[in-house]
């Protein structure tokens, strides 16, 4: 027997400056963007399914209509030498800090809250690195990762394209 429940509305709480500094803590930026990361991937016309507690190696299961995803959440606020830093490891039992490989999920999902900029990594475009830095505002040498911003056309096979606003 399986049960469902259809939520009519849902009602967030937005990152207010005012109030940024006395809210944050990491665990409340990976919550408010677990909330967002549900209404973003639906609005793009997924079916999204959270597992129950928080022991596996990914927070959600997205269903692009092929096929199920494996989608690990991250979420960075602070601006640190002008880009914001994405720790991709988590601790394994015994081991300490490992990073995730394809075994584990199959995307990575980074949320910049104070810019409201996605990223959607394939684990497989950086495992096995550990931290990445992204710099959404400013031209780098390296823009790596930009290709990936806003890119939720991965989950239905399309490839990721350069971002519009840095050119090439």
């Amino acid at each position: 027997m399986s049960i469902s429940i259809v939520l009519p509305t849902l009602h967030g709480m937005g990152w207010n400056a005012a109030h940024r500094r006395e809210r944050w803590n990491p665990k409340r930026c990976g919550e408010l963007s677990e909330a967002a990361f549900l209404l973003k991937a639906t609005e793009q016309g997924f079916l999204v399914a959270k597992p129950w507690g928080d022991s596996d190696m990914y927070d959600f299961i997205v269903d692009s209509g092929t096929r199920l995803w494996r989608v690990q959440l991250k979420s960075t606020a602070v601006l640190q030498q002008r880009g914001y830093h994405v720790n991709m490891m988590h601790i394994a039992y015994g081991k300490g800090k490992v990073g995730y490989k394809a075994e584990d999920i199959d995307m990575l999902v980074v949320h910049i809250p104070p810019l409201e900029i996605w990223y959607v990594l394939p684990v497989t475009v950086f495992a096995p690195h550990i931290k990445i830095r992204l710099h959404p505002n400013i031209r780098v040498r390296s823009r790596r990762w930009e290709r990936y911003r806003e890119a939720w056309g991965l989950f239905t096979g399309k490839s990721p394209k350069q971002h519009p606003k840095l050119g090439r």
